[in-house]
């Protein structure tokens, strides 16, 4: 039954279109081109592009659904405004001008009153696949001013970019494995069989590990859970969610030791990563982490002889205690058996549109301030987001009193979101701009929707920078917007020039009027490697040719080189050590628990398409037979999950593919909310693993500890 509250839509009108037009799928990080059949104006088939240099025909069921975002009768069109609060709320739909005005009205008196840190932001991860965003969304953080900035990046990635800046020299210099051309992969904490990658543009990742596989090279998982890429792998080792990184430190004890290393010209301080590794052994790893000593060994040397090989770690270690130790380790396996910058190792990217070496973005800084409550480090401007609901409920000279989210859903996706949920509802005020009433932006008193994929344009501004292979494209909407609606861009532009006269400071009506097509095209020809005509005369892309060695010139650091044992990471060592000398391995009743991800799931959102939702339920608690039968529970029965922060009751369901110990529930799951039903989210049963993940457990860099959580499980 569809909530009533909501304004209601019909599917998009048709418009004057029949035929076949490129398009590109922006829902995941695989960034795959699809082509799009239209009649009259209403898709009939969306399926990959094979003329497509990097996603080469694939397409995942999250592409097809496209159509089904754009034609969504609960996708909000207009902007809407909320009357009265929780389950009696109802919305009602106003015009762009006086939303845009009451948006900027409110939180500029807020910033009046209060000071400029009154207002806190929180930008969902939807962003970095928008070329709207890259090109306007900064002006609009910039208006404000504020320090309490807040991203999904520290419940994801911030270990990586961290890494980025200590040793490249830049928050986004990553190097990427040279997957078409590897011998030996060996992953860690990362599923591509569903995620289609991160922080590694790779789709068609099925068919790239066929292709490793068929020209003799490997693929080596180690993960807490068989996952779907453990299944094609050509071997998978169970890991204790947490103790990652005892194994990480003891591959790298183990090349030092034997010798097996190959460094750098450009890099410096092997001797001390020698002595801060020293008394990581494989022995000392293989209790807490319950991979044997032997194995440790074994696979350490198999990395040191392949002939290219790359080591890739990714949510799983990221979400961590020790994230940015064991991001770091990652890092100088790679290094320190030479196949950083070697083909078929890791390897830089040089993008058209190269957002690093133009400074686009800024290489970042660490701790230059920090939370008010907590103390905790920024970092690149952001404070971590597990501090968010303190900063709203904690009185005082800089609490937070008003909130701007942008395409993001913290309740969903960051720790104790229950918590989160009850202190937006203390705001004085929220705003929200996002296509959906959703489990966050239903706190909003207004929300301003943008366009969706299919109406605008595109240029992955940040993924090609990530990407296996170098390729550039430049995708023009498949169909016009609606006269009353607008790019994320316009709002964005319109928004921030009314923050700004508000505020005082001369609002910037040229430099926002700038299309993100002119913005892209002065990119490229800054770059030189392809220009916006031949992107435009190619809309499936132009493919640049593989990575390639380009150190140490690609490195931003001042002197070009790379310092191997930065204090800001080898520091946290001592907590490594103090954290396994105490607990080395769960005991009693307690579990860990970690997330999940699904090929069908777009992190906190598509649970209501229909499409997307059909076939076996995946929200179950999975656990091994053994840990069920020691309960006395049986699979599919009704059990409590507590963990420190809060419990959910889920069904459970019996999983050999689980490491003894540990409890997996998918991220960002739900989709039920009290008074406002989307599409079939009263249908969908399920819980978010975020009412239970704890925002006391950190990594050094701020990232949030959403894997390893002790829980217990009981009977309900």
């Amino acid at each position: 039954m569809r909530d009533m509250s909501l304004p209601r839509h019909r599917p998009a009108q048709p418009q004057p279109t029949t035929g076949t037009r490129i398009g590109v799928c922006n829902l995941c990080e695989a960034i795959c081109g699809i082509e799009v059949s239209v009649e009259d104006g209403a898709v009939t088939g969306i399926r990959g592009n094979v003329a497509d240099p990097l996603s080469r025909g694939h397409i995942c069921p999250k592409g097809v659904s496209m159509a089904d975002i754009y034609t969504d009768p609960d996708r909000l069109r207009r902007p809407v405004r909320r009357i009265g609060r929780g389950a009696d709320a109802t919305w009602e739909e106003i015009g762009w001008e006086e939303a845009l005005d009451l948006v900027a009205d409110r939180l500029a008196a807020t910033v009046d009153e209060h000071g400029r840190d009154s207002v806190g932001m929180y930008l969902g991860n939807p962003n970095a696949h928008s070329v709207g965003f890259g090109t306007h969304g900064t002006a609009l953080v910039r208006s404000l001013k504020t320090r309490n900035k807040f991203s999904a990046t520290s419940v994801d990635q911030m270990p990586h970019q961290l890494l980025a800046w200590q040793l490249y020299g830049h928050q986004l210099l990553m190097p990427i494995p040279d997957i078409d051309r590897t011998s030996y992969l060996l992953m860690l904490g990362a599923n591509p069989m569903a995620s289609n990658g991160s922080l590694m543009t790779v789709p068609d990742f099925p068919q790239r590990v066929r292709e490793l596989k068929g020209r003799g090279g490997r693929l080596v998982v180690l993960d807490p859970r068989r996952t779907e890429t453990a299944k094609v792998a050509t071997e998978h080792h169970f890991v204790r969610p947490g103790s990652d990184v005892l194994v990480l430190l003891a591959m790298l004890q183990v090349l030092i030791a034997d010798g097996l290393t190959d460094v750098p010209a450009y890099a410096d301080g092997l001797e001390e990563v020698a002595a801060l590794a020293a008394d990581f052994t494989p022995e000392r790893a293989a209790g807490p982490s319950g991979v044997p000593a032997d194995t440790i060994r074994r696979l350490t040397h198999e990395l040191a002889a392949a002939d290219g090989a790359a080591v890739y770690g990714r949510m799983g270690v990221s979400t961590q205690g020790f994230g940015t130790v064991c991001q770091w380790a990652i890092q100088l396996l790679n290094l320190l058996t030479g196949n950083l910058d070697r083909e078929g190792g890791v390897l830089f990217t040089e993008p058209a549109a190269d957002a690093v070496g133009l400074r686009i973005l800024g290489p970042g800084h660490f701790d230059v301030w920090q939370s008010r409550v907590r103390g905790l480090p920024e970092f690149a401007g952001e404070l971590p987001v597990a501090a968010l609901r303190e900063e709203i409920e904690t009185p005082g000279e800089g609490q937070i009193r008003a909130m701007l989210t942008i395409a993001g859903n913290p309740v969903l996706s960051t720790p104790d979101g229950r918590a989160l949920a009850a202190a937006f509802d203390g705001l004085d005020f929220m705003a929200a701009i996002d296509i959906y009433v959703n489990e966050t932006t239903r706190h909003a008193d207004v929300i301003l929707p943008p366009t969706t994929g299919l109406e605008r344009d595109q240029y992955d501004l940040i993924f090609h920078a990530f990407a296996v292979r170098n390729t550039a494209r430049w995708t023009p909407a498949v169909f016009a917007k609606d006269d009353e609606a607008r790019h994320d861009w316009e709002i964005f532009a319109a928004l921030a020039v009314r923050l700004q006269e508000r505020l005082g400071v001369e609002p910037q009506r040229a430099l926002l009027s700038y299309p993100p097509r002119q913005a892209i095209s002065d990119l490229l020809d800054a770059t030189g490697r392809t220009t916006m005509a031949e992107l435009e005369a190619h809309p499936e892309g132009v493919d640049l040719g593989p990575l390639r060695p380009t150190m140490p010139e690609r490195l931003q650091t001042e002197d070009k080189r790379i310092r191997m044992a930065p204090a800001l990471v080898t520091d946290d060592l001592a907590r490594v050590r103090a954290a396994f000398a105490v607990a080395p391995v769960p005991t009693g009743d307690q579990l860990l628990l970690i997330g999940r991800r699904h090929q069908r799931d777009c992190n906190s959102w598509l649970h209501n398409t229909e499409r997307l939702t059909r076939g076996k339920p995946r929200h179950h608690l999975l656990m091994h037979p053994d840990d069920l039968r020691s309960r006395g529970i049986e699979t599919g029965a009704v059990v409590t999950v507590t963990s420190r922060v809060g419990s959910v009751d889920v069904e459970c369901a019996a999983a050999d593919d689980m490491m003894p110990g540990v409890v997996s529930l998918p991220h960002g799951y739900g989709h039920q909310l009290p008074g406002v039903r989307l599409g079939r989210a009263s249908e969908v049963v399920g819980v978010s693993i975020n009412d239970l993940t704890d925002p006391l457990l950190l990594d050094v860099s701020g990232n949030a500890a959403l894997n390893g959580v002790p829980v217990t499980v009981t009977l309900s």
